[in-house]
């Protein structure tokens, strides 16, 4: 699934392309996991303004309204001047007088969601319950382990909730514990505030080295360049079960929790 890095890098490859582009067609597919809201045909002849990105989602600025587009479990964009003509998993394409932005999602879970801004109904229930921005300056070391220290909950799962923090998703919230030497399964309340900085500055060192590397490629994920990430050949932990651990020798572990695999060091990282 594209996590913060993934999306943050897919924003990066074609915002400043798209910026200021007129949109003259918008063609839809198979439905995807929300309704665009509006007619296709009334998008037609705006303006892009801008691509910006919150926790997963890219917010498309209109010179009137905005488009959410979330990738969900599978999707990508691809940006070019010409595309192929659409195939079974090509399920939106938005034309422009500077290339067409096309969302490929073989599983359908992605959205493009049309919004007349962000107080209104639509964007504010994809966008209310998000957490601080991890990359920002905003996201506080103390008031992140205030924020820790309300929740009983294991504190890999407090990281994937994105209620304290968005978009630390599966991959860097294993990356980022091992880094801070915490266990995945520690209470979140218990984890102390010397503890919770280390952890602070882990989840931050972990983002922006993913966006760096152009984000982790598992599967299928690719820029809207068209270009794979590398951030999974470095990975400490994450998918390596079995494997000895890169800085004790210890065998990586794995555990499900929340119906998701997490992996950690049992040398390194203590409860």
């Amino acid at each position: 699934m594209p996590e913060l890095p993934e999306v943050e890098v897919t924003r990066r490859s074609f915002a400043t392309r798209i910026e200021g582009a007129r949109i003259v067609d918008v063609r839809v597919g198979k439905a995807l996991r929300w309704p665009l809201g509006v007619e296709p045909s009334t998008l037609v002849g705006r303006m892009v303004q801008g691509v910006r990105r919150r926790g997963k989602y890219l917010l498309m600025d209109l010179d009137r309204g905005l488009l959410l587009l979330h990738l969900g479990m599978s999707g990508s964009l691809l940006f070019a001047p010409d595309v192929p003509e659409a195939g079974a998993h090509d399920h939106f394409d938005l034309v422009t007088d500077r290339g067409v932005l096309r969302l490929n999602d073989p599983r359908r879970f992605g959205a493009v969601v049309f919004a007349d801004d962000e107080a209104s109904a639509p964007a504010a229930k994809l966008l209310g319950g998000l957490g601080v921005e991890p990359l920002e300056a905003h996201f506080d070391p103390v008031a992140f382990h205030a924020a820790l220290k309300r929740r009983k909950a294991p504190v890999k799962q407090v990281l994937l909730a994105g209620d304290v923090v968005v978009g630390v998703g599966n991959i860097y919230a294993s990356e980022a514990l091992f880094l801070a030497g915490i266990r995945p399964t520690t209470p979140a309340s218990r984890i102390s505030r010397p503890r919770a900085a280390r952890l602070h500055a882990s989840v931050r060192a972990v983002l922006a080295k993913a966006v760096d590397k152009g984000g982790s490629t598992l599967r299928d994920f690719s820029s809207a360049e068209g270009k794979t990430g590398y951030f999974q050949l470095e990975a400490m932990v994450y998918d390596r079960a079995g494997e000895p651990c890169r800085v004790c020798g210890t065998p990586i572990r794995t555990i499900r929790q929340g119906q998701r695999a997490t992996y950690f060091c049992p040398a390194c990282q203590k409860p």
